[in-house]
């Protein structure tokens, strides 16, 4: 079976969050189970385009609207991923060095959608499945539906996995003219609530639909920013399919990262060694509990009550705890948390921006992970701390709710149920009061570290899926 995986984002190439890596492995052990899995992509302005060898596939020219744009894809030669990597290109649009953020962002993955169409259909064969994940692909199906410039690509089964209903890509009908010619009458199928919505475009035309854990699935259905109705009328060809995690990517055993590896067998010392290290080059002291908190300081991540908690957590109980934050997002909540190393400046500190080696360190190194998600639809930074030995304290929504389980009730991570101040803070301390038994742990330790994670299960969910 070829699939092809259309995304705004896979690492290591290019990533803002757990789209990226879902698209860095999926494929990867997709090809394993013996199937030829693809991935295309922006060829954004980074540092893997400069690094690495790549041959031109296909050289064209596009159409968005009355503008004429050029295309140039790559192959990456060497399948370095696991798995053939094909980047597009077009000048003034994707050649820019962050994956989103730009105020013509509607025209920049409009312009690498019809980019790639335009390619498959002057193929000599049709691939088995077209693989689009969130909205920045959405429109794929919606065009090999209706395009008339793609009718014989309707034949195509389309999936669509949604990583985060909460972005839907909105734009304007003055924008109509920049998708191929179709019969107007079918314009309904691109509508929602007035607007183009490439994500509710892609719910109604995908063949099949699925999300990043069971219980997301199940909450989308009462919130998902406008598309409940649509989600409702859809549920039939919709599936829950947990993320898995690359066992080799993210190995405490074999990751080139940390300060000192470590197993199952031996991660009391490992951990204390990363955690020195850490504790060195943030002049924390280490022989107290960590707790960090790792991601996008945004407000579905809780983030905005991020200062307060740490404020209550190390002003209720000096000298007793240490808090690391990695992380960046909301200007306001990055200057609250920088001001907090001058308040408490021997237990706290904060590493505003993105560092991937330092995240490893971190999970290596610390003792508990924050996660008071308002929404998460599946969730990885858990499953990088179970993998690491680091205890999660996560609130029991989405993929966080299926992924672990209280310690109370024989489980390895700490849950609450709401996203505040006070409901965090209270896990704070129970994790406090677990840090001081050190015999359980340990147990625990070891408990999360067995936990199997990894993409195999969730990769042939996925073909049984195509199949269906």
């Amino acid at each position: 079976m070829e699939i092809i995986h259309v995304s705004a984002e896979c690492y290591p190439v290019a990533k803002v969050g757990g789209l990226g890596d879902v698209v860095g492995a999926l494929p990867k052990y997709q090809n394993k189970l013996g199937h030829i899995a693809k991935v295309v992509m922006p060829a954004y302005d980074t540092r893997f385009m400069h690094e690495n060898e790549f041959e031109v596939v296909y050289d064209g020219w596009g159409k968005l609207g009355f503008q004429d744009f050029t295309v140039r894809i790559f192959r990456e030669k060497t399948n370095k991923l696991g798995f053939d990597l094909y980047l597009v290109h077009i000048a003034n649009f994707t050649d820019r060095p962050q994956v989103y953020g730009y105020a013509d962002d509607t025209e920049r993955f409009l312009a690498f959608q019809i980019a790639i169409l335009d390619w498959i259909a002057q193929w000599q064969h049709l691939p088995d499945v077209v693989h689009c994940h969130d909205h920045h692909t959405g429109l794929i199906p919606f065009m090999m539906s209706n395009c008339l410039r793609y009718r014989f690509l309707r034949a195509v089964p389309t999936v669509l996995t949604i990583h985060n209903a909460q972005y839907q890509g909105q734009f304007g009908w003055d924008k109509l003219n920049y998708i191929p010619a179709f019969d107007t009458w079918k314009s309904g199928q691109l509508d929602w609530k007035g607007s183009i919505n490439p994500l509710a475009a892609a719910i109604k035309c995908s063949w099949r639909i699925s999300t990043v854990s069971p219980s997301y699935l199940d909450e989308i259905s009462f919130k998902a920013n406008g598309l409940e109705d649509l989600l409702a009328q859809e549920r039939g060809k919709s599936f829950g399919i947990l993320n898995g995690i690359d066992n080799e990517v993210w190995n405490p055993a074999k990751d080139p990262m940390l300060s000192k590896k470590f197993t199952i067998k031996t991660v009391e010392k490992g951990k204390s060694a990363n955690k020195d290290a850490l504790c060195r080059v943030f002049n924390l002291d280490p022989t107290k509990p960590l707790f960090t908190f790792i991601g996008r300081l945004v407000g579905e991540k809780g983030a905005d009550l991020l200062p307060d908690i740490f404020y209550n957590a190390l002003h209720q109980s000096p000298g007793a705890i240490n808090i690391l934050v990695l992380g960046s997002g909301d200007p306001q909540v990055e200057g609250q948390l920088m001001h907090l190393k001058e308040t408490f400046p021997d237990y706290y500190n904060a590493y505003i921006g993105y560092n991937e080696q330092l995240s490893h360190q971190i999970y290596a190194g610390a003792d508990f992970l924050l996660m008071p998600s308002r929404v998460e639809p599946c969730g990885l930074n858990q499953l990088y701390a179970l993998r690491y030995g680091t205890i999660p304290i996560v609130r029991r929504i989405g993929g966080l709710k299926d992924t672990v389980v209280d310690i109370g009730d024989g489980g390895f991570g700490i849950c609450h149920d709401q996203t505040s101040v006070w409901d965090v803070g209270h896990a704070i301390g129970r994790a406090y009061e677990y840090f001081q038994d050190t015999k359980r742990i340990k147990e625990i330790r070891k408990m999360m570290m067995q936990i199997d994670h990894s993409w195999d299960k969730a990769a042939q969910e996925y073909i049984d899926l195509y199949q269906m």
